[in-house]
């Protein structure tokens, strides 16, 4: 699936498409994790939690796999409620609700999250007894932060617009291919 032809929550997922087929199978989530810099658990976890979540989802008018794929081209189906808001249910970003985050969250640094101002956005997105919501808009948002975050614990915007439109995903891939490349 090129590139060129991809919305922007496309964009987002197409990473862990190696070979571009437009499907994430779960060994294609579990190989991308570690190669973003997450450990093997996490990874283990991840997977399991998005192939089985949004499987289904991306798969409409499709039976039951048992592989679990996920189809890049329906994956705006695959949105969760109680979320931010910054994709629209076409996958197009919306700037406003991106800025949002920042001028309504940030207190420390107007552009960067703490973990404290992370929680409070993230409770404030959360819609009434919505827990697959909630539990789907906390898994993200503490995955990007975890591998996002700088030295000092904050997490950039710029870093939160790359994961956007998943140029951090090939960043962070770059950068751990770099730092095996120091060790040898």
């Amino acid at each position: 699936m090129a590139a060129t032809n991809l919305n922007v929550l496309q964009r987002h997922v197409s990473f862990f498409d190696q070979n571009h087929d437009g499907i994430i199978y779960p060994a294609d989530t579990f190989q991308g994790f570690p190669a973003i810099g997450s450990g093997i658990l996490l990874s283990y976890i991840a997977t399991i939690f998005i192939n089985v979540g949004l499987s289904g989802k991306t798969r409409t008018g499709e039976p039951f796999s048992k592989d679990f794929p996920i189809e890049i081209q329906n994956i705006n189906f695959a949105k969760h409620t109680s979320d931010s808001g910054v994709f629209d249910c076409g996958g197009r970003f919306i700037e406003s609700k991106f800025e949002e985050i920042f001028t309504n969250n940030t207190h420390t640094r107007p552009v960067a999250l703490t973990s404290f101002e992370l929680e409070g956005f993230l409770q404030s997105n959360r819609q009434p007894k919505d827990y697959g919501g909630w539990l789907a808009g906390y898994m993200e948002w503490k995955i990007l932060y975890m591998l996002g975050k700088d030295k000092d614990g904050f997490l950039p915007k710029d870093t939160v617009r790359a994961a956007c439109d998943g140029s951090l995903f090939e960043k962070l891939s770059r950068g751990k291919m770099s730092r095996k490349e120091e060790k040898i």
